[in-house]
């Protein structure tokens, strides 16, 4: 099926985004990269904002479907399938297109909390965390809020140190610390 314009707009935005920021990227640069007028754009999205969310949008359905569909390749027993979060993590950072979460740097850029921005990252997060819940439960661990939350920690803090580029191997050793606390939880 091919995409209207709406949908290409949403997913250059996304591209330009991630790879320059949101503050940096301004309506011109869009226009240019998109190939979309400026009143097209108005026309599918009253401000720049709108984009934003719209794009952080579509990022956390693409990477969710892939994710998922990776971990569930990777690992078919929930305990397994918590690991395997951290095989598919490093096969992100692998990715010569990864500059780091787009929901950490936009985070980061729009920091208020009341700032819808901000509270889609949130939300994101929220997601996440429900996501690695699931599992923890499905694999009858010991206090699974609590692990749920060390988890997404030690995703996180994968993430970040990719970004900054102080480890060879940043998902190998989050899910070496992973495995310590499912241990434990079991």
């Amino acid at each position: 099926m091919r995409k209207n314009k709406r949908d290409e707009l949403v997913e250059k935005a996304m591209e330009t985004f991630y790879r320059n920021g949101f503050h940096a990227t301004g309506m011109d640069m869009l226009v240019a990269e998109s190939g979309i007028s400026k009143t097209s754009m108005y026309k599918h999205f009253k401000s720049k904002e709108d984009l934003i969310l719209a794009a952080l949008g579509l990022r956390e359905q693409q990477f969710h479907d892939w994710s998922t569909k990776r971990v569930s390749e990777l690992a078919s027993e929930p305990k397994d399938q918590l690991l395997a979060l951290f095989d598919v993590l490093g096969e992100w950072f692998r990715e010569d297109t990864f500059k780091s979460c787009m929901f950490i740097k936009a985070s980061s850029e729009y920091p208020e909390p009341d700032h819808p921005i901000h509270q889609q990252t949130v939300e994101q997060r929220n997601t996440m965390y429900q996501g690695v819940l699931t599992l923890v439960e499905a694999a009858h661990l010991k206090n699974p809020e609590a692990l749920a939350r060390q988890l997404l920690m030690l995703q996180e803090g994968a993430i970040i140190t990719a970004h900054f580029g102080n480890s060879d191997d940043p998902a190998g050793e989050a899910k070496n610390a992973a495995k310590a606390l499912i241990d434990a939880a079991s």
